[in-house]
């Protein structure tokens, strides 16, 4: 590819998060000449506050559940002490390694990194000023044809008296020593998880939620199923609840509700939400416009008000999933530098909710379905096999959206063991327009759980007009 010369660089993404890295690394395999600035963390929040960590923690989480439910398949196991130190030493020397894997793979591709915080001096110029990461850095101004900001959201806490008392998911993977009593706020994915992780390693945890159901936006059945299963966790829920303040009494952290509850804890993570990160990058020297909660503003192919500016990922808050923001990188850099266009389906982006047991989700709730036309309604409800004999009391959920008209299945959503390892395959079917004919003539594998959508017949109700 051609360089301008009367530039530094063809690109310069700022942010080197899961979306930044792969717009980086594409467009240099293209022939560009790429630069990177980062000031806090190679990876991003996935890889070091979010995703990964969290998904680690679950994990941790529950080993304690393995060894009850054994006792019921004939073994005489017995549970040890949990030590949170070795957990975060582990979880520690794991994202070290990655944070090297992302910093291999940007100087292979032939990118050139910076670190500091980047500010816009014109919509071509960039300034870089120390960070934790390199306080002693020189600043460096740099000059770019076109510029990408993929520098993610960050953690909003909510305004009430005493919110400095409470911590959020970025500082929760530190904490030297694991609270015994958490006060969870929100109910969130990130709320949802948090509550799982801490009540299976043993901390009594109160979850607050305004919501009369968890995980606002999801499909009906699965947050009903959802509250039945926190329950089940131990944890308890508040809902239809708010904190007002948050005092310290000795040692003791006291949330305050709306409805004059008031909960003791050693904890309170704020679970509310994440803003868009976007207030110090000097945009007020450009033409990028941002909504007043920060989201900064971009057409379909991610360009902002200010030409050759782009932006991608969660500052976007378009779909604030990791996934999404390497297709939107990838997407970006193959039209800037490659004149092609690769296609990806965001209106059938699969999610999922690492609680225990986890929730996974692909297309439309039978909410939104309705809301377009008759749908048919699809549900099953059973006690996996494992727990027949575990004893424990826990029930998976599988429910299929049918268009009436054409007999597409345009969502398909689950709680069970193994729903978002499922969903993925579930989400190709859904993405390809698959009909329910197509899951019916499907033979399963038995026994799984998921043979059970292929075998869902009889339908369970019509939504819709």
């Amino acid at each position: 590819m051609p360089q301008d010369t009367s530039y530094d660089v063809d690109l310069l993404v700022i942010g080197a998060g899961s979306g930044g890295v792969r717009c980086a690394r594409i467009a240099a395999g293209h022939g560009a000449k790429v630069a990177v600035v980062e000031g806090r963390h190679w990876g991003g929040t996935c890889v070091n506050l979010g995703c990964v960590p969290k998904k680690l923690m679950v994990q941790a989480s529950e080993y304690g559940d393995y060894v009850e439910d054994s006792h019921g398949f004939g073994w005489d196991t017995q549970a040890g002490a949990f030590h949170w130190d070795r957990l975060i030493a582990a979880k520690d020397k794991e994202i070290s390694r990655l944070n090297g894997i992302y910093v291999s793979m940007l100087e292979k591709s032939g990118v050139r990194l910076l670190t500091g915080f980047a500010r816009f001096e014109d919509a071509h110029t960039v300034v870089t000023t120390p960070t934790e990461l390199a306080p002693n850095a020189e600043p460096e101004r740099i000059t770019a044809r076109h510029i990408v900001i993929a520098t993610g959201s960050t953690p909003t806490k909510l305004d009430i008296v005493g919110a400095d008392l409470a911590i959020t998911s970025d500082e929760v993977f530190g904490l030297p020593e694991m609270p015994r009593r958490v006060c969870v706020i929100g109910s969130g994915y990130i709320g949802v998880e948090f509550a799982g992780i801490f009540a299976g390693l043993g901390a009594s945890v109160e979850l607050v939620y305004r919501q009369p159901l968890p995980l606002r936006g999801f499909d009906e059945d699965l947050r009903v199923a959802l509250h039945e299963a926190i329950g089940q966790r131990g944890v308890t829920q508040h809902e239809k609840a708010s904190p007002t303040r948050i005092r310290r009494e000795g040692s003791d952290l006291v949330v305050t509700l709306d409805n004059g509850t008031e909960v003791t804890v050693d904890c309170v993570l704020m679970a509310t939400g994440r803003h868009p990160k976007s207030g110090r990058l000097g945009l007020e020297n450009t033409r990028v416009r941002r909504t007043e909660e920060g989201r900064i503003e971009v057409d379909r192919h991610f360009e902002t008000a200010e030409p050759g500016v782009f932006a991608i990922g969660d500052v976007t808050n378009h779909l604030n999933l990791t996934p999404v923001a390497i297709a939107e990188g990838h997407i970006l850099a193959d039209r800037l530098f490659a004149d092609r266009a690769r296609a990806w389906s965001f209106e059938t982006t699969p999610k999922a909710v690492f609680f225990t047991p986890p929730l996974a989700s692909v297309g439309l709730t039978e909410a939104e379905a309705a809301e377009q036309g008759t749908v048919d309604i699809y549900v099953s409800k059973f006690r996996p096999m494992r727990h027949t004999l575990s004893g424990r009391e826990r029930r998976t959920v599988m429910k299929l959206v049918v268009d009436q008209a054409t007999q597409k299945v345009i969502g398909v959503h689950m709680i069970g063991e193994d729903a978002p390892e499922l969903m993925q395959g579930l989400a190709i079917a859904v993405t390809a327009g698959l009909h329910k004919a197509d899951f019916d003539r499907t033979i399963g594998i038995h026994p799984t759980s998921g043979e059970e959508f292929v075998t869902m017949r009889t339908r369970t109700r019509v939504s819709g007009d």
